[in-house]
């Protein structure tokens, strides 16, 4: 959606109207409109949630970045974006050009929130300038009839591929996130380290170190069968053409729920771990409606509203820590978000993407070594 459909969505109206502008898919906007919206106006008589979608992907939350610098460089003194939804990479952008708002410590469901990426976007210091909607993670799903004891580490796996020749399979670098996360993990496991990946500042020699990396990573894509995309890994896996292969985790549930995989079908976070990541609430820095602004992100992160909103209706892992959603859940649905995966695993194994400048190393590096 272009940038100027934003501006003439945000018109005047006679109630208190907050501006909520959204990155993501589809349905994370339908969210906003038929779920959350409808509870915070239920509380706050008068005022009427506007939400407009920027689109999927990092262009999404680019077209926010984009509409609020504009705003900051034309000196307005109120922004019409009150509550903005964007991806991890623009949250850290925005906080390094002055384009947000700290108010975490302001709402009390501020402390119920203790996770890295709470405070670190790719190498930025965002702390109080976000509160996660959600945590999104890859993992890797098998066939436990077929892989009873699957692989617990990389290296297992890369065992494991030898002896089953072609039964794992990713997507590579260029067909969905599942299998990029699946080479990121792979360089976290034997070039360089999640924590510096993620770390600033860039350092452009450190790709230097990888080539032993990716030379493992090209003799093992000998014995794997790459899948057409996200939704091709699951298909190959229902179909049986392959036993194991990365996958995100919310889309897993949400394929096992509508009866498009067996329950054969299990998932696994393999040891150093696997990146995933969340979704930001963010308030501009001279939002119109700071304070209905903090309360309505209140509402959404509120242990209630994440059992019900996030894990229920979208088997995405809560963005406030798990223990404070847990009472909120019944037991069939706790368990299957987190028995197979649990706290403790993503606690342990759950990784941030490296900073931007390190993915660009990492994909180069795929196609010019590994694909060559």
């Amino acid at each position: 959606m272009a940038i100027a459909m934003l501006t003439s969505s945000f018109g005047v109206s006679a109630q208190t109207t907050l501006h909520v502008a959204s990155a993501g898919s589809q349905n994370m906007v339908d969210y906003v409109r038929t779920y959350l919206a409808p509870k915070f106006e239920a509380t706050h008589p008068g005022v009427t949630i506007s939400v407009v979608g920027t689109g999927p992907g990092d262009a999404g939350s680019q077209k926010i970045y984009e509409k609020l610098a504009a705003q900051q460089q034309s000196h307005r003194a109120h922004w019409d974006i009150d509550v903005a939804v964007v991806h991890q990479k623009m949250g850290g952008e925005m906080v390094e050009k002055g384009l947000l708002s700290r108010y975490r410590s302001d709402i009390a469901n501020g402390k119920l929130v203790s996770t890295q990426s709470a405070r670190n976007a790719l190498g930025v210091n965002v702390d109080g300038y976000v509160m996660p909607m959600f945590q999104s993670q890859t993992a890797i799903a098998y066939n436990s009839d077929m892989v009873p004891n699957p692989p617990k580490s990389y290296a297992q796996l890369v065992k494991w591929v030898h002896q089953h020749p072609k039964a794992f399979g990713y997507n590579g670098i260029k067909h969905g996130m599942s299998g990029v996360s699946f080479v990121t993990g792979w360089i976290y496991k034997y070039g360089s380290s999640a924590k510096k990946l993620s770390t600033k500042p860039y350092n452009p020699q450190l790709k230097n170190s990888w080539k032993e990396a990716f030379h493992k990573l090209k003799e093992f894509n000998q014995y794997v069968t790459f899948t057409p995309g996200n939704a091709g890994t699951l298909d190959m896996l229902n179909r049986g053409e392959i036993f194991m292969g990365p996958v995100w985790v919310d889309m897993f549930y949400s394929w096992k729920d509508a009866g498009k995989l067996p329950p054969s079908l299990k998932l696994d976070l393999i040891a150093p771990g696997m990146p995933g990541q969340p979704m930001y609430y963010v308030i501009p820095a001279k939002a119109s409606h700071k304070k209905l602004a903090e309360e309505f992100i209140n509402l959404a992160t509120s242990p209630q509203v994440q059992a019900n909103g996030i894990v229920k209706r979208f088997n995405w892992y809560p963005g406030i820590d798990a223990k404070y959603v847990k009472p909120e859940l019944n037991r069939a649905v706790w368990n299957k978000l987190f028995k197979e995966i649990t706290p403790e695993d993503l606690a342990n194994y759950a990784k941030s993407f490296p900073l931007a400048a390190y993915m660009d190393d990492i994909k180069e590096g795929y196609e010019s070594q590994v694909n060559n």
